[in-house]
């Protein structure tokens, strides 16, 4: 698998139907391991910290979540397929795991909003097996672990923690786990349980989803501004010919 970096965090060269292809061929096989969905934000917090670098670098599947990785992959001439957002990759995921009767598990968010997610998913995707739910308000990660555990286990756990606390949690438990695949996901379980909606279609084909959310939400502008300070810094490293931190 070709693969991509951008400050030095490695991405896979995947296109989405690909990725779903390489986490289907290994819950087929029963090989663990975890997937994260890095945006710039990600890449910035991995620039500060390299042990969380590290728990990125080592997943089984980097996929490219945000329209700034594919501009920095383009400034850099780096092998980046296109973006693969985590909630659009967590829905075709399930699809696929739908048909053969796989057995998920969500873990996340506010309480009850994992369960509304569970029951919308298995209402869109018959043949999905909901393993149980977790909200993601525990002071003890080892209640978590217990919970997935008492289920009987699953196939794939959706991880919606946020950065960089899922990533952490998903290196640190996922031996402990009765669970062959964890994906960290962010917030999507509040868009499958309705909760939160993402940007039309339009704003997402034109890479402006992150506009979509500072026009719905103008407090994110702290954060929005991640997103140039991000590529100034990667046009720094195509000017110093130097792609690593």
């Amino acid at each position: 698998m070709e693969t991509a970096s951008i400050l030095g965090v490695r991405f896979d060269a995947v296109t989405m139907q690909q990725a779903v292809d390489t986490a289907m061929d290994r819950l087929r096989a029963c090989r663990k391991g975890y997937v994260v969905t890095p945006n710039p934000e990600i890449v910035d917090l991995c620039r500060k910290d390299s042990a969380y670098r590290d728990i990125v670098n080592r997943a089984a599947l980097v996929l490219p979540d945000g329209i700034g990785i594919i501009y920095a992959a383009k400034i850099l001439g780096e092998p980046v397929s296109g973006k693969v957002a985590g909630v659009e990759f967590a829905e075709h995921l399930v699809s696929a795991m739908a048909k053969e009767h796989m057995r998920l598990f969500l873990l996340g968010a506010k309480p009850g909003v994992a369960e509304q997610a569970g029951k919308n998913l298995c209402a869109k995707y018959p043949g999905l097996v909901l393993a149980g739910t977790h909200d993601g308000y525990f002071s003890d990660p080892q209640t978590a672990v217990d919970a997935v555990n008492a289920c009987g286990g699953a196939d794939v756990v959706f991880v919606c923690l946020g950065a960089p606390k899922q990533e952490k949690f998903m290196a640190q438990y996922q031996d402990a786990l009765d669970a062959t695949l964890l994906c960290g996901l962010g917030g999507s379980l509040d868009v499958f349980a309705g909760v939160a909606k993402r940007a039309p279609d339009i704003f997402i084909k034109l890479g402006l989803e992150w506009f979509y959310r500072l026009l719905k939400q103008p407090s994110r502008i702290g954060r929005m501004m991640t997103l140039p300070k991000f590529l100034l810094i990667v046009i720094g490293q195509r000017l110093s010919g130097r792609k690593g931190k």
